[in-house]
């Protein structure tokens, strides 16, 4: 009996979360570039008015992650919502959700690399960019080769280091505004003057006035949450989901409103929001404030305008790892749960001693590495067309999700089974999110995003026919020809 045991248990992962693991994983998916640096462009969409795209897309993620957690507390298995689309939907859904996501965050994984070495280069201009990703590569993949709670460990503390400077942030905001050490422009006052709140009306000849800016820009908005469905990959391995998944999925919302909403309130109010440029972010101009600063350390007078730099590249530095150590362990468990459904090759739900699916991470960082390369040859505008594909493919993650529950509720109730962690205002939320979603691609078309959109059906077309091939090779396995 025991012998039997211990054999099952070297063929399943292993739970190594804990608590304070998955409460910082749950935010830290939710807080990356797309905070620091990547509000620029929605702020010169919107105004002002971006802060209410932010907290409108804040309570959309959070009725997705309430009914993706509903989900993962009651059946918390590896796979996640690819898991819930095939049992719940069907084969086609399984496999395509899965996959779908798969490619996803390999093509995420190529922009943060990048990304990586684009920061590294900033302080070490004589090392090449391409040596920088590879070492950091390297690094992120051994971490994920170790243990989960390792894993867990580095995610923990790279997401500390994030809360820690958006926390910061605030504070020193919030003093700059009540002191008046901000500068004469700094005032509340900035939230409603220049255009009043909603200043953009980007379908107005003049452009001025409306609420076209800030639906423009909640097609860029709702991608700055894309990472929070993490929370439901680390159920299989959480250590006491029913009440960590629970605990988690409902404080990060509370935590994104003041990190998102409360941050964006504070630094707009720093500055006219027109001195934003596409390429800047409030939390830029926060560190600009802090020219005229200055402190002495052992006898030496220290100036912040040489810290500027620095403190920001080292906060975007540890926001894209983070994010690339997520992707990671993400789709590696995806591939884990994809092969334990048959719907990809066998080995790649092999375990190691520490119970780590080590082939999935080993093809998922293969496949993440010549992303690397081919972004270092091909041209810029292949690049935009492999972001595009991202985009696609976060829509289409975030309506299988809801749809899913759709289903998965409806089998519960036809079984007469309570759960354990209900979504939130079912199935009213769900519908919400689906017209939200809709209406996210409706605006993209309007405002000149077309080509995520007509990406998608193509997109889809292109999972159906390898869903084909592999139905094809399974039922050739099981009758010998």
């Amino acid at each position: 009996m025991n012998a039997t045991n211990e054999k099952t248990e070297e063929k399943s992962l292993k739970r190594g979360l804990q608590n304070r693991h998955i409460q910082l994983i749950a935010l830290g998916g939710a807080i990356g570039t797309g905070l620091f640096l990547g509000i620029g462009p929605a702020a010169v969409l919107a105004g002002p008015s971006v802060i209410l795209g932010y907290a409108l897309a804040g309570v959309i993620a959070f009725f997705i992650m309430r009914q993706l957690g509903e989900m993962v507390v009651e059946e918390p298995v590896s796979g996640s919502f690819s898991h819930f689309a095939y049992k719940y939907w069907g084969s086609f859904a399984g496999f395509s959700s899965g996959w779908n996501y798969w490619i996803l965050y390999i093509l995420v994984s190529m922009s943060e690399l990048t990304a990586i070495g684009v920061y590294v280069h900033f302080w070490w201009p004589e090392i090449p960019l391409w040596s920088s990703s590879l070492f950091f590569f390297i690094a992120i993949n051994a971490l994920n080769l170790s243990s989960v709670k390792v894993y867990g460990e580095a995610e923990f503390w790279f997401s500390i280091i994030k809360v820690v400077a958006i926390i910061a942030m605030i504070v020193f905001g919030i003093y700059l505004l009540i002191s008046g050490s901000g500068g004469a422009q700094a005032s509340i006052q900035n939230l409603w003057n220049d255009g009043g709140f909603f200043p953009r009306g980007l379908l107005h000849a003049d452009g001025k006035g409306g609420f076209q800016g800030l639906f423009a820009a909640i097609a860029l908005i709702m991608f700055s949450f894309g990472g929070l469905e993490l929370i439901g990959i680390t159920a299989a391995e959480a250590d006491q989901p029913e009440k960590t998944i629970p605990k988690a999925t409902n404080q990060v919302i509370y935590r994104i409103l003041i990190f998102y909403v409360g941050a964006l309130v504070i630094l707009f109010s720093l500055s006219p929001w027109k001195s934003i440029t596409t390429d800047s972010s409030p939390f830029v101009m926060v560190f600009e404030s802090l020219k005229g600063f200055q402190f002495s350390l052992f006898g030496k007078t220290i100036y912040f305008t040489s810290l500027i730099a620095n403190v920001l590249n080292l906060i975007v530095l540890t926001a894209a790892l983070s994010v690339y150590n997520s992707c990671v362990y993400s789709n590696s468990r995806m591939l884990y749960g994809l092969s334990k459904q048959g719907n990809a090759p066998a080995f790649l739900s092999q375990l190691n001693k520490n119970h780590v699916p080590v082939k999935a991470i080993l093809v998922s960082g293969l496949f993440a590495a010549i992303c690397i390369v081919v972004n270092k040859v091909i041209p810029e505008k292949a690049l935009e067309v492999l972001m595009s594909l991202v985009v696609s493919s976060l829509i289409i993650n975030w309506l299988m999700i809801t749809v899913v529950h759709l289903k998965f509720k409806k089998s519960k109730r036809d079984a007469q089974i309570q759960t354990k962690f209900p979504s939130f205002i079912y199935p009213v939320s769900n519908y919400i999110c689906l017209v939200f979603l809709v209406g996210i691609l409706i605006l993209m078309w309007i405002t000149g995003m077309k080509l995520p959109v007509e990406l998608i059906p193509a997109w889809v077309v292109f999972l159906y026919v390898c869903f084909l091939l592999v139905k094809r090779n399974k039922v050739r396995r099981v009758i010998p020809s």
